[in-house]
């Protein structure tokens, strides 16, 4: 028997993919998935690309969960910390929600309301110290997936010191996954097909938790849905600082990181080479023109910005590589 594992909210589309890795783990054992009103229904009639995965949701209760060694919260946000503060402390346990992720409870207020839980360690390993920060925790909230996808972008930039922190711009397509499963009438496909259009504008929840990995204090963002299922392509621009060379920057921060991968000069990202991986593809240069650095990245929402980063932060919280059962190479067509 190996480490046993439960998944709180697993009949979303991150729980999903938190099933479909944890199948294939080889140190994991997925005793539980439990959902809300899917509770009862066979996992493969709510995920049928799971057949073959025999299981059964149960209702989401602290009790049913604590049959553990670890537990992953996939909750909408605001849900996940009732139920943490009601597991036992030997149980390990990563949030996929932003819960415990703000320092800064006037950000919580500001940007989600209700009451500021504790912040926990937060779960990108490839901030400078966090892997060891990740590896002896007990509680590790994972990060957002816009998050993930611009802190990676620019956070060694700021902290190289050649990106003016005050004066950061960002333009972010992500596709419908992003936003759940629940039925919502702005994302069935007749109104998501052939369009492109902003929302959250100048007021996304992610913007604090970027600011408050990388140091930016100055943040401009705006989210795109994009007619595709899974993946997001970010758009970094800044104000440089003496002219240095973000390509330079961005192969020293990841130059031991196993998902994180810089492209070779004249390469840029796009989503569906990610699709499916826990990988982020970078590309980096300078504006003729204004001058401004411009890094894109990409990575897919349900991969390393969401289930695959959970599963490299419980990796780390265990003492495995952090590379167990995850995949850096993405599916194509």
């Amino acid at each position: 028997m190996g480490i046993r594992v439960s998944v709180a909210g697993a009949s979303g589309y991150a729980g999903g993919e938190l099933l479909r890795l944890l199948a294939g783990h080889p140190e994991f054992d997925l005793v539980a998935a439990t959902a809300h009103s899917q509770a009862g229904q066979r996992v493969d009639a709510i995920h049928p690309h799971l057949t073959g995965l025999d299981l059964t949701f149960a209702e989401t209760t602290p009790g049913r969960l604590a049959d553990a060694d670890l537990v992953f919260l996939a909750l909408p946000h605001g849900q996940s910390a009732a139920i943490a503060a009601q597991l036992p402390d030997g149980v390990r346990v990563v949030d996929l929600g932003a819960d415990h992720r703000l320092i800064d409870s006037g950000s919580w207020d500001r940007y989600y309301g209700g009451p500021h839980a504790d912040a926990w360690t937060y779960g990108l390993p490839e901030l400078p110290g966090q892997r060891e920060l990740i590896a002896g925790s007990a509680r590790v909230a994972s990060t957002g997936c816009y998050a993930a996808t611009i802190i990676l972008a620019l956070a060694p930039l700021i902290a190289a010191g050649v990106a003016q922190p005050a004066d950061v711009v960002v333009v972010a397509a992500s596709g419908t996954s992003g936003a759940g499963r629940a039925a919502k009438s702005h994302l069935l496909a007749s109104e998501v097909m052939g369009d492109l259009s902003p929302y959250k504008v100048g007021a996304h929840q992610h913007v604090p938790e970027i600011k408050q990995a990388t140091g930016a204090t100055g943040l401009s963002f705006t989210p795109v849905l994009a007619p595709i299922p899974r993946g997001i392509l970010a758009t970094v621009t800044a104000l440089p600082v003496d002219g240095a060379d973000p390509r330079a920057v961005l192969a020293e921060a990841y130059a031991d990181a196993p998902f994180v991968h810089l492209l070779p000069e004249g390469r840029w990202p796009h989503t569906a080479a990610t699709l499916g991986s826990n990988s982020c593809h970078l590309q980096a240069g300078v504006d003729v023109d204004s001058g401004r650095l411009i890094v894109v990245s990409a990575l897919d929402n349900l991969g390393k910005g969401a289930a695959g980063q959970a599963v490299q932060n419980a990796n780390l919280m265990f003492g495995l590589p952090e590379t167990t059962g995850l995949s850096s190479l993405g599916v194509a067509p």
